[in-house]
């Protein structure tokens, strides 16, 4: 199948028009990703902690071009997760598709191992079921083999359960639905694979492989078990290493066989403030039944990531595309790109034409929570794009009540916003405000007439972020001196997002901030476009 090429305007486009692809796929916080093929379809999904919607679906036709399809869970069933719960919630979930139904597992390592299904990834996933409890139990992966029988395969999380680097594979009820007794620990790499996790399980000939990674997130290697049977003896080998490369830990994904017979392996590259960005490495079978991920280029037998090459041999040319960032507000429903910190209420936010009949999001003021907005529930953003880029919205603040304040946000372990302010004296202000978990800091006010004002921030290399604003949308002024250094946060990368907060301690917030033309767009086209402002 042949498919016209389209030509895309993004921050970060990995297919290059010519046949090949550059990585990362994704230049986004796709953690812990895993991949499965049905078909012409390739379908992912990642980790989202408790960042809701969670567990992202997205589809591909040829694994380098993505779209965001869905989210397998709507929100989290435990009342906890009405809060942010940073870092804990969904992790390194697995994709499969097996008895005509497509099925997630995830570790939640505060409960245990849940299972969600679907007929159609785009439509929707049943609600969560718990396959067994316990503490610390995670990257829980199912594996039903040839002969009807079905298995499981889990890491432990040693802050909760005291154990780590170690494998263990259970039988499992062939419905899926729960563990049918605690099985047995399969692989210990303390002394040579530490703090081994994430484990795929595959069938290949009448060998059984454990893909895991090991040696941390910033600086491990991909490791291939290899056995005979599902529980071992395993053999272990390193297939891929980050070499003489610059993509740090390559590590952590999952293995698909395309039907020209290719073999891809996608993982994650731990980028700091960007988070867990996603990459594509060829997969090669050496002649004794052990894979090569990536290049061997000094033919040490382990892999090295590739940045360039050429398209996976997927049967067809497909358009280029990559997950949606900008956003109108036209839909009765929030964007896909959206994600809120902690469960959504329906009191947060509304979706309407404003009396031009554009599109429009309403954020109803909410209390801050806390001394910063680090805890706060109701921001509501979405993932760095690229290295590079610039986020921009128009707000309209006439409805914020005395003692609230509305704009763009980027937050991570350290945050900072610049937004619009109505203090109690009903004065109106242009503040930058930089904080972190605990403290926060008014780094700029400018007093404005106007009420109705594009923000900006852009965002270069090293996650370094400069704020300015506009009258018109076209002239920008910058406001403060000092660059702002975006930071991760707890298992994720930073992000950028809206925001309308009241300050802690007010009355029960009445107002509200109206925000339209949220674009995401390339670096240089708004750094032409920023004057200094004088006056700050």
């Amino acid at each position: 199948m042949t498919m016209m090429k389209t030509a895309i305007d993004a921050p970060w486009v990995s297919d290059q028009g010519d046949g090949t692809f550059l990585n990362p796929v994704l230049h986004a916080d796709y953690s812990d990703p895993d991949v499965i093929r049905v078909g012409r379809d390739y379908y992912m999904t990642a980790s989202s902690f408790s960042h809701t919607p969670g567990l992202p679906i997205l589809h591909s036709h040829d694994l380098v071009n993505w779209t965001l399809i869905q989210y397998a869970l709507p929100r989290l069933e435990s009342p906890r997760f009405d809060r942010p719960q940073h870092g804990d919630g969904v992790w390194a979930p697995s994709i499969r598709h097996h008895d005509g139904k497509f099925w997630i597992y995830y570790g939640d390592p505060d409960s245990g191992i849940y299972m969600t299904t679907a007929i159609d990834p785009a439509g929707e996933w049943s609600a969560p079921q718990l396959v067994h409890a316990g503490l610390g139990l995670i990257d829980p992966c199912p594996f039903w083999d040839d002969d009807g029988q079905a298995y499981l395969v889990h890491a432990f999380a040693k802050s909760r359960c005291g154990i780590k680097s170690k494998l263990r594979v259970c039988p499992m009820s062939p419905d899926g639905t729960r563990l049918l007794a605690e099985g047995a620990v399969v692989f210990d790499g303390t002394l040579y694979h530490p703090t081994i996790e994430g484990p795929k399980i595959y069938k290949r000939g009448e060998w059984y492989y454990i893909m895991a990674p090991a040696g941390g997130v910033a600086t491990g290697w991909q490791t291939v078990l290899r056995a005979s049977t599902p529980y071992g003896p395993y053999e272990d080998r390193i297939v891929m290493h980050q070499g003489g490369t610059q993509v740090n830990g390559p590590h952590q994904g999952g293995w698909v066989e395309l039907a020209s017979g290719e073999s891809w392996f996608l993982h994650f590259q731990d980028k700091g403030a960007y988070g867990r960005i996603v990459h594509l490495q060829p997969m090669t079978w050496s002649d004794d039944g052990w894979p090569i991920i990536g290049v061997d280029v000094n033919g040490d037998g382990i892999g090295e990531p590739i940045e360039r090459m050429k398209k996976p041999d997927v049967g067809g040319t497909y358009p280029i595309a990559v997950p949606a960032m900008s956003d109108s507000f036209d839909s009765d429903q929030l964007g896909l790109q959206w994600q809120w910190q902690a469960n959504a209420q329906d009191y947060w936010y509304s979706l309407h034409a404003s009396q031009r009949g554009e599109g429009l999001l309403r954020l109803f003021s909410q209390p801050k929570g806390g001394a910063t907005i680090y805890d706060a529930p109701n921001l509501l953003m979405q993932k760095f794009p690229a290295e590079s880029f610039t986020a921009s919205v128009h707000l309209d603040a006439k409805a914020l009540a005395a003692g609230e304040e509305a704009g763009l946000v980027v937050h991570g372990f350290s945050h900072a916003r610049i937004g619009v302010r109505r203090d109690t004296d009903g004065s109106v202000s242009l503040i930058r405000v930089e904080g972190d978990e605990e403290q926060e800091r008014v780094t700029s006010t400018l007093p404005i007439d106007m009420q109705v004002i594009t923000l900006s921030v852009t965002v270069t290399t090293n996650a370094r972020c400069d704020w300015s604003w506009s009258v018109d949308g076209v002239s920008f002024e910058r406001i403060g001196h000092e660059t702002f250094k975006a930071s991760k946060s707890r298992w994720v990368g930073a992000k950028v997002g809206l925001y309308a907060l009241a300050d802690i301690g007010s009355n029960v917030p009445t107002g509200f901030a109206d925000f339209s033309h949220f674009r995401m767009e390339s670096a240089s086209k708004r750094l032409s476009a920023v004057q200094e402002d004088k006056n700050l």
